[in-house]
C-alpha cells in the first residue's frame, strides 16, 4: 500500500464518527455525501430502531437524528439515547422538517443538543456538527468555576460578577443563569431547562420569571447585554 493511502486512512480512522439517523434516502446521501468529504466517518440508517442500534453498538461521536421516522420517531430514539448511561452523553443534532416551535423546543428538553430545521444548506449544518463537537470536548476540560469572557469575570468560588475588573451585584437567581449559560456558549437552552438547572432550596424561579430574570441581567449586564441571546419561540443562550 501507497505511504500517502496509507497515512490518509490512519488520519480517517481518527476523524469523530457521525450516526446519519434518516429515513429519506436522497437526504441521507447528501448529509453523508458532504459529511464525508470534511474528513468524518459515517453510519448511515433509515428508522429510529436502526439507529438507537447502531448508538449502542458503534458508540458514535455523534448523531445526527430526524425527528419523523418511520416506527421510533427522533423522539423516543432521543429518550431512549438520554436514559441509557453507556450512551447518554452522545451529542445530538435533531432535524425537524415541521420546524415548529414546539418540536424544537420539545427536542432540546428531551436532551438534543442542537436543532437543524429542514430545508437546510449542507454548509448550515457542517457548522452545526463542528460547533457540537467542538464544545462537547470543552466539556470535560473547562473549568467552570472561574469563568473569563469578553471582559466578564464570573467566579462561583467567591460567587460574584466582574465587568472589567469592576464588581457587578446580581441577585442569585440572575447569577446562575448567567454562570449556567456563560459555562455552555452556543448552547440554546429552553426556559425550563434554566429553571431545572439553577433551581435551588433557598430560592424558587418559574419558568415565566426567566424572561424578567434575563431582562435585569441583561440591565446590570450594560454594554455586554447582547452576550446573552434571545432564540425566539425557544430559549435563551450565550453568544458563542
Amino acid at each position: 500500500m501507497p505511504i500517502d493511502e496509507f497515512q490518509k486512512q490512519i488520519n480517517m480512522a481518527n476523524q469523530p464518527t457521525i450516526l446519519v439517523v434518516e429515513d429519506e434516502e436522497d437526504l441521507r446521501d447528501i448529509v453523508i455525501y458532504n459529511l464525508e468529504r470534511e474528513g468524518y466517518q459515517t453510519i448511515g440508517v433509515e428508522t429510529g430502531e436502526q439507529g438507537l442500534e447502531q448508538a449502542i453498538a458503534k458508540k458514535p461521536d455523534l448523531i445526527i437524528l430526524d425527528l419523523m421516522l418511520p416506527g421510533m420517531n427522533g423522539m423516543d430514539v432521543c429518550r431512549h439515547i438520554r436514559q441509557n448511561g453507556e450512551i447518554q452523553a452522545i451529542p445530538i443534532i435533531m432535524a425537524s422538517a415541521k420546524g415548529e416551535e414546539a418540536d424544537i423546543v420539545s427536542g432540546l428538553e428531551l436532551g438534543a443538543d442542537d436543532y437543524v430545521t429542514k430545508p437546510f444548506s449542507p454548509r448550515i449544518l457542517l457548522a452545526r456538527v463542528s460547533s457540537v463537537l467542538r464544545r462537547s470536548k470543552q466539556v470535560d476540560v473547562v473549568d467552570v468555576s472561574l469563568l473569563k469572557i469578553d471582559g466578564l469575570t464570573i467566579d462561583t468560588k467567591k460567587f460574584q460578577l466582574s465587568i472589567d475588573n469592576e464588581a457587578i451585584d446580581l441577585t442569585k437567581s440572575e447569577f446562575g443563569i448567567l454562570h449556567f449559560l456563560a459555562s455552555h456558549r452556543g448552547w440554546v437552552f429552553t426556559r425550563y431547562q434554566i429553571v431545572d438547572a439553577i433551581r435551588g432550596d433557598k430560592y424558587v424561579v418559574t419558568e415565566r420569571a426567566i424572561d424578567v430574570q434575563i431582562a435585569g441581567l441583561r440591565k446590570k449586564l450594560g454594554s455586554h447585554a447582547d452576550l446573552i441571546e434571545t432564540v425566539r419561540g425557544v430559549g435563551y443562550r450565550f453568544k458563542e
